[in-house]
């Protein structure tokens, strides 16, 4: 009864809860938080210094009593307590300003397909616990389908692959359900500690997570790009010990990432293999549409097309694809309902 009142004066959310991002969407609103999933601790005290944005500008440059950490790793929930504390702190920020005291949403969480049933109870109790009425939950690539606007509840094949910071998800969704998918601990973070080894083993490099990401981000590619790129490396030098730059090419990062590159693009196969020839005739004539952060990688698209023989596109503002998914859920969720995961509280699990 309390619940409900206080949700008189709380807004509904549809919360993106990745590896590397954290994604709000407010109903009626739109998106209004897109920052890191990092949280910065002090060891000592135990205390939280800094969440999101400026949690992450910590990473590698804190002293030892401070921890800039990720609470999620490949997409499901490491460590619950700072989960928790995450998502009390984004919940906060989407009512400040406005009249509730103790805000009680309504939340719809994205999950990756492979979970177990504990890692989704994990999921529920921490939105539960950092303040939501009412928690569900969604596959991630159901709701990056709808959210690229696919005919999710139609009689025909579509195809969707969802490459995020800790996991690739790879589904085919027929009749408001997924047929056959798969769920790979591989993606976006995969590639940059692939650089990072590249750098050491190759290059005598050290090199911080920070800076692997954004050469990938500057060179990165899956095929060979048109004009040769090259990007500068820095990090510290393993037998000096001193600071050193290396340049590399676009050749460099494509050797040193075309392992996980090749993981993905299998497990995309894979998929169209398991499926019914009746869906892959759909798939055919309406295309594979690649989503997330890990989609943006060059050529990436090509390579798929060319691996299937199936069309394959990126979609619009893949970084945003699967939060806006929960948002159009959170905008009609009594007609939506069925495309949700029942969560162990509706199935009368007992949470312990």
């Amino acid at each position: 009864m309390l619940n409900r009142f206080f949700g008189l004066f709380s807004k509904d959310i549809g919360i993106d809860l990745g590896t590397a991002n954290t994604l709000v969407y407010v109903r009626g609103r739109g998106i209004v938080i897109n920052e890191p999933s990092v949280v910065a601790i002090n060891q000592k005290t135990g205390q939280i210094l800094a969440i999101g944005t400026a949690a992450k500008r910590m990473v590698g440059r804190t002293p030892g009593h401070i921890v800039a950490t990720r609470p999620l790793v490949a997409g499901v929930v490491s460590d619950f307590e700072i989960t928790e504390t995450m998502l009390r702190y984004f919940i906060s920020r989407v009512h400040e300003g406005g009249f509730s005291l103790l805000p009680r949403p309504r939340v719809v969480i994205g999950i990756p397909s492979g979970v177990t049933e504990v890692e989704r109870r994990a999921v529920e109790d921490a939105s539960r616990n950092a303040g939501a009425r009412e928690v569900y939950l969604v596959e991630e690539p159901m709701a990056a389908a709808i959210g690229a606007r696919l005919p999710v509840q139609d009689a025909a094949g579509n195809m969707i692959v969802d490459i995020g910071g800790g996991t690739t998800e790879v589904a085919v969704i027929s009749l408001g359900g997924i047929v056959t998918s798969r769920s790979l601990r591989i993606a976006g973070d995969k590639m940059s500690e692939d650089i990072i080894s590249f750098a050491r083993d190759e290059c005598k490099l050290l090199l911080g997570e920070r800076t692997a990401e954004e050469v990938k981000i500057a060179v990165g590619s899956a095929m060979e790009l048109e004009k040769p790129e090259e990007a500068p490396m820095r990090g510290r030098d393993l037998i000096t010990g001193l600071p050193k730059e290396v340049t590399v090419t676009d050749a460099h990062i494509r050797r040193a990432i075309q392992h996980s590159v090749a993981a993905v693009v299998n497990a995309i196969k894979t998929t169209v293999e398991e499926t019914p020839p009746e869906l892959v005739a759909d798939i055919m004539d309406r295309g594979i549409v690649l989503a997330g952060g890990g989609s943006l990688l060059r050529k990436l698209a090509e390579l798929v097309q060319l691996e299937t023989q199936i069309p394959t596109r990126v979609a619009e503002d893949p970084l945003t694809t699967v939060v806006r998914g929960t948002g159009l859920i959170l905008e009609d969720i009594d007609s939506l309902k069925p495309l949700l995961v029942p969560t162990p509280y509706e199935m009368g699990l007992k949470i312990s």
